[in-house]
């Protein structure tokens, strides 16, 4: 019989059990929350350059834990071991830039323009409170940066609610900036249900701000809960994609198909990010098919605790099931298959085990162009000019990242990818990459991908709030500033 007070995480390889959790009853969510706000009013007033020096000893108390991070991952998710430390080490590239940046960020800002005479203005940056950081399975430490680094060093307490999936992450950031120096209960974790999530978490007025990664429904059930709270509250959701690569006539092919099947097959296709449906010029079409299908071939499907495995499993049976149903429907409505699952001996029905999947003669009326499938497969089309590849880029609920392939040395080409930049609706434009963040940039969606930001010096702005500042400084009858105190103003 299940235990309802407990949480378990099963292994997508072996379907077995690897550790449980407590689930927290009302009442112990009530005191967590209640001890966050408590603890933020006392990190609040902690100097900021003492705050970024807590967030520096922590990047080399997480660095000191990456083995045993990186297999956390591996275990609970299935991603290949290979990989795991890639996570990590991203991980710290990605927090160093956010602690970098932080006292800039967080610096009181002058304003001269428009002057007034005898008027100081001057804006201010103060942390909101208390900020639920609603995190993902897929990629668990790196996700956790987008918000929560920045939410700390601003003063804000954070409580970390991690995918049933992978519970360690969020637990290991916890001790790690613990033993940095952060004080207890700024940084805490809460496994619970859905249902308490919605219900109790996230409609709670205490919770000043929610940062919220994972599925468009997902997003939309966070979004509704908090609108029934009492007041209002701040969100920030980084949702799904479905998106698109589109592959010009001048490109070195074997080159770009090699990126691209990386770009559609790391982490089993599981990244919001992912290269779900790629374009080709017809000029190229059949020989770009051709390469990308030979290196689909050559990845190694299987126990993601060997080495020399490059593609595991996806998260579970039930999703797996879901993405070869996609397949299977695309081929009942014409699709024809390049590379399919006999090519991996490893993959079966009714396991988590999915093999890179080719498809051509795919159209939008197929799920699997129009829909997020979160794995190993991927759909190419056809495509005369950069027009026709517009348009069918553009047709998507989607809007998180495109990707365009061109020769960078051609100014035509380049002038062709600016116009494509200009007209594309996602968040994330590449050339001649896929797949990847840069802490420096924004992270967006557009469409039905999300809302808000992460990441680079906006983030600051989306966990804090501004405050005006006006001295009028020019009073009469005051009396006037000593010499010594009006040195270099």
């Amino acid at each position: 019989m299940t235990n309802v007070n407990i949480q378990t995480t099963i292994s997508p390889y072996t379907q077995q059990p690897v550790c449980t959790r407590p689930l927290l009853s009302e009442t112990e969510l009530d005191t967590v929350i209640a001890e966050s706000v408590k603890a933020h009013k006392s990190w609040k007033k902690v100097p900021l350059e003492e705050r970024i020096q807590v967030a520096r000893k922590w990047l080399a108390e997480f660095e000191k834990i990456g083995d045993v991070a990186a297999e956390d991952i591996s275990v609970q998710m299935g991603r290949p071991i290979s990989q795991c430390t890639g996570e990590i080490n991203g991980t710290l590239w990605r927090a160093r830039h956010m602690v970098e940046i932080a006292a800039e960020c967080l610096a009181p800002i002058p304003q001269s323009k428009p002057p007034v005479e005898g008027v100081e203005k001057l804006i201010v940056k103060q942390p909101l409170g208390v900020v639920l950081c609603i995190s993902p399975w897929n990629y668990p430490h790196m996700c956790l940066v987008n918000s929560v680094v920045a939410s700390l060093i601003s003063g804000n307490a954070v409580i970390l609610k991690p995918a049933p999936q992978t519970p360690s992450p969020a637990e290991r950031w916890v001790s790690t900036w613990q033993a940095a120096g952060l004080p207890v209960n700024v940084l805490q974790v809460v496994h619970l249900t859905q249902e308490r999530t919605l219900e109790q978490l996230v409609q709670d007025p205490r919770i000043d701000f929610i940062s919220f990664t994972g599925s468009v429904a997902g997003g939309r059930a966070v979004q509704e809960a908090a609108s029934r709270g009492k007041g209002f509250k701040g969100i920030c959701l980084e949702l799904g994609g479905n998106d698109p690569a589109y592959v010009r006539q001048d490109v070195n092919v074997k080159w770009t198909a090699e990126q691209l099947v990386d770009g559609v097959m790391y982490n089993s296709g599981q990244s919001c990010a992912a290269v779900e449906r790629i374009y080709v010029h017809s000029s190229i079409f059949d020989e770009f098919v051709k390469e990308f299908a030979e290196v689909a071939k050559g990845y190694k499907l299987g126990d993601p605790s060997n080495p020399e495995v490059n593609i595991g499993p996806v998260v579970s049976v039930a999703s797996a099931a879901r993405i070869r149903k996609q397949v299977k429907d695309a081929v009942a409505a014409g699709a024809q298959v390049i590379v399919d699952e006999s090519h991996f001996p490893e993959a079966k029905e009714g396991t988590a085990l999915v093999g890179p999947t080719v498809l051509t003669n795919v159209d939008h009326s197929m799920e699997i162009m129009t829909e997020e499938s979160f794995g190993p497969v991927v759909g190419i089309m056809k495509v005369e000019n950069d027009e026709e590849a517009l348009q069918l880029m553009n047709d998507s609920v989607y809007g998180l990242t495109a990707s365009v392939w061109t020769n960078p040395s051609s100014s035509s080409s380049i002038a062709a990818f600016n116009h494509l930049v200009e007209e594309l609706e996602c968040g994330t434009v590449y050339l001649n990459k896929s797949d990847a963040l840069d802490p420096s940039l924004p992270w967006s969606g557009w469409k039905n991908s999300g809302h808000g930001v992460s990441l680079s010096t906006f983030v600051y702005d989306h966990i804090t709030h501004t405050k005006a500042v006006m001295k009028k400084v020019d009073v009469p009858g005051g009396e006037p500033a000593s010499e010594e105190l009006t040195k270099g103003e």
